[in-house]
């Protein structure tokens, strides 16, 4: 088993002896560490070169530490968060049934700010009934006209004024 970070670092081909130039982060596994050690591979880090085999060492088993808390404080969190009574995870085998819960939210929140736009606009087009407009493309371009956008931002249609006025 490889540590990923090998993936990234470089080889430098063999002359005597052969040499790791990695650079921060090799492993969190003091094991892996030393028996890379024992194979005779050198090190040098890119980020300290000063460094030797006892400092490779120190600093694989404090990472080897640093891993570990940082497993134990994660699983705490989660315990705790568990025993306050916060669902955790989720049922991924019925996702199509989340999914579809999601869909009609979204929708009912769609329609309802549809029917608020609406609301906002039908005294508008009554005013502009009033001034002599008939159909729904003089409708439309009289909004137009007025500056008044679609909800998305566009010019308005017969079609759109249709919908929105419920005829």
């Amino acid at each position: 088993m490889g540590e990923p970070s090998l993936r990234s670092a470089q080889f430098t081909p063999p002359r005597t002896i052969p040499q790791l130039l990695c650079g921060e982060g090799l492993a969190r596994n003091v094991a892996f560490i030393s028996n890379l050690m024992e194979s005779g591979v050198e090190f040098t880090a890119v980020d300290f070169p000063q460094t030797n085999r006892l400092t490779v060492h120190i600093l694989a088993a404090v990472a080897e530490h640093e891993r570990e808390m940082i497993s134990r404080r994660a699983k705490d969190a989660l315990a705790n968060a568990k025993a306050r009574g916060t669902k955790l995870g989720g049922n991924r085998g019925k996702i199509h049934l989340v999914a579809k819960k999601g869909a009609l939210a979204r929708a009912a929140v769609r329609s309802s700010k549809a029917k608020r736009r609406a609301a906002d606009i039908v005294p508008i087009v009554e005013d502009i009934r009033v001034s002599g407009a008939v159909s729904l493309r003089q409708i439309a371009a009289a909004l137009n006209t007025r500056g008044i956008r679609t909800s998305r931002g566009g010019a308005w249609s017969a079609v759109q004024v249709q919908r929105v006025i419920g005829v």
